[in-house]
């Protein structure tokens, strides 16, 4: 793998040395509304190939799992790579965000949950390309981002980008993606208490392409 660079050394550094810590902090999250938005909008039968994209140290590649799919996980965190191996007994791919190699049309489903939002926006095209090719014809990509104005830059050790719902829809469709839906989260909360957005695109089928 070649030497990554600087935004994803610290942030993948960061997330190194927190390993356990976010284990303990996160394994117990209710993402169940997340899930469900990517599965029912999948309509290849089960059962599926689902690449959870900084699958972090598991958990959502067990609920995954337990539901009968073939799950793999991505992380750029040598960290959680190992954890989410050892919690779930899936296959885990060890891969930096920013420097991607994955196989072409195999996935039914792509899930990235709180992770594509550490892509600086410079690499976010080539990033969304690379989901695009990895998902068959039809394939579904779930997104949840942590809602902003479209600024980016450094909290302390982690870089993020903090997409509007209309920055976010030009980036994705840009890649050839069809949006779905899209909701806030949590649910039942009034706006202001809902940080995280979350969107659901298609990838075209061959008669569908323009």
């Amino acid at each position: 793998m070649e030497t990554p660079p600087l935004t994803s050394r610290r942030t993948l550094g960061h997330y190194d040395r927190q390993a356990q810590a976010f284990w303990d902090g996160t394994r117990d999250h209710d993402v169940s509304q997340n899930r469900a938005a990517l599965l029912r909008h999948i309509t290849a039968p089960a059962p599926l190939r689902i690449l959870d994209f900084g699958c972090g140290p598991g958990r959502d590649l067990i609920a995954f799992r337990d539901l009968g799919h073939e799950v793999t996980g991505l992380d750029g965190s040598a960290q959680f790579c190992q954890m989410a191996r050892a919690h779930s007994g899936c296959e885990v791919w060890h891969q930096d965000f920013l420097a991607l190699d994955l196989p072409g049309g195999h996935f039914d489903g792509v899930f990235a949950n709180a992770s594509l939002f550490h892509v600086p926006s410079a690499h976010l095209p080539a990033v969304l390309r690379a989901l695009f090719g990895t998902l068959k014809p039809g394939g579904v990509l779930f997104v949840s981002n942590p809602r902003g104005d479209d600024g980016e830059g450094w909290q302390g050790d982690r870089y993020g980008v903090y997409h509007s719902l209309e920055g976010w829809r030009r980036y994705v469709t840009a890649a050839g993606f069809v949006e779905i839906e899209h909701y806030y989260r949590p649910a039942g909360q009034p706006r202001h208490l809902q940080p995280w957005l979350a969107t659901v695109w298609r990838k075209p089928r061959e008669e569908e392409t323009p």
